[in-house]
């Protein structure tokens, strides 16, 4: 909440942008998006927004009438089934979702692990899908949930193509030690250079996994898969032996996207 001025105003030029006649319409949105990125009671949300504290108030009780949000007994604000309906909706006709399904589950029954499908959503990922392994194993990773760029293995497949400065930016928001930057950002070479990432247990205690990019006619990375599941089952070895096998998916659902770019051959 260090940031509270420098977003208020950010916010409020903004509204200003809306066209003649939907003000409120944009200041409705604003509000549920602020509700989103975390800021849940009246107090955040009036820092947040530069709105009056009465119209913030006013905003958010006609939104929880629709149910666009719900208010918790401590007044705490929180995206409603509405909402959630519809986000689960968006990603249902997501067209990437639609075609890269066959090929996850593919994934998913040759290798009996976790396979993932996501997006970046700003500075974050976002999971559009995920076909669950067949070890018993319980993952806290969910369609919808957003989580760090530079953490996950995911994520920081999406970030193959960016530059160091980029990187070093994404880095800090994670709030790891920054210390550590030098040797994530020596891996992060490695990475670009091959072409897919490992998470070594960066984002989740006992999880690792092997993730590589997709990428569309242009041959821009849109989108990226994974192979996760606990480190018993994914040692270091086996992620090797993974890597083409997840770099293979990745190029077939490219194709798909029309990418015609040449495979590489990962070693």
């Amino acid at each position: 909440m260090g940031n509270t001025n420098r977003w208020s105003k950010s916010k409020m030029t903004e509204t200003q942008e809306w066209p003649d006649g939907t003000q409120t319409l944009g200041r409705g949105l604003s509000l549920l998006q602020s509700v989103g990125k975390g800021y849940r009671n009246l107090p955040a949300l009036v820092a947040h927004l530069g709105y009056t504290r009465s119209t913030t108030q006013r905003l958010a009780a006609a939104l929880v009438q629709a149910g666009w949000l719900r208010q918790t007994p401590e007044d705490t604000y929180l995206l409603g089934a509405r909402f959630l309906e519809l986000a689960q909706k968006a990603l249902d006709d997501n067209p990437l979702t639609e075609l890269a399904r066959p090929v996850l589950l593919e994934l998913g029954k040759a290798t009996l692990d976790t396979v993932h499908l996501a997006i970046r959503a700003h500075d974050e990922v976002l999971y559009l899908d995920k076909v669950d392994g067949r070890r018993g194993l319980e993952m806290r990773s969910r369609i919808g949930q957003k989580m760090p760029l530079a953490l996950t293995g995911v994520g920081r497949a999406l970030l193959l193509d960016g530059n160091e400065k980029e990187w070093e930016r994404l880095y800090s928001l994670s709030k790891e030690e920054k210390t550590q930057f030098s040797s994530w950002l020596e891996r992060m070479k490695t990475y670009q250079q091959k072409g897919y990432v490992f998470d070594l247990e960066d984002n989740e205690i006992g999880i690792c996994c092997v993730a590589a990019p997709l990428r569309d006619k242009q041959g821009q990375i849109v989108a990226a898969i994974s192979v996760a599941s606990a480190t018993p089952y994914l040692s270091k070895e086996r992620m090797e032996d993974l890597a083409p096998v997840v770099v293979h998916a990745a190029e077939t659902i490219s194709k798909k996207m029309g990418w015609q770019g040449t495979a590489r051959h990962v070693a």
